[in-house]
């Protein structure tokens, strides 16, 4: 699945958002997520190396700041359950690791 360009200046948005949101800085969530600083950094401009990586972003996201008690961001095209897109693989997004 591609996203038209204004689904990407949507969704890169929404992560500034979301991050900005979610207090935590890049290296954090890196670490968290099992991955490096410019790997996340690509996630967020949507230039992941596998189709689920924003996905598992954006759930690490969404996850972080309901915890502190606040309201995400939504995703306008990163949404519904990913286990249903064929071309995701449900299980890697299920581990929450980018690797």
């Amino acid at each position: 699945m591609s996203l038209t360009l204004s689904q990407q200046r949507a969704t890169k948005e929404e992560f500034k958002q979301n991050l900005a949101l979610s207090g935590l800085d890049i290296q954090t969530i890196a670490a968290a997520l099992g991955t490096s600083k410019p790997m996340i950094e690509a996630d967020l401009q949507l230039r992941p190396a596998r189709l689920e990586d924003p996905w598992i972003l954006r759930n690490y996201l969404i996850e972080q700041i309901q915890t502190q008690g606040k309201q995400p961001v939504p995703f306008t095209a990163l949404k519904g359950d990913y286990h249903q897109y064929w071309f995701l693989d449900g299980e890697r997004i299920d581990r929450g690791l980018i690797d």
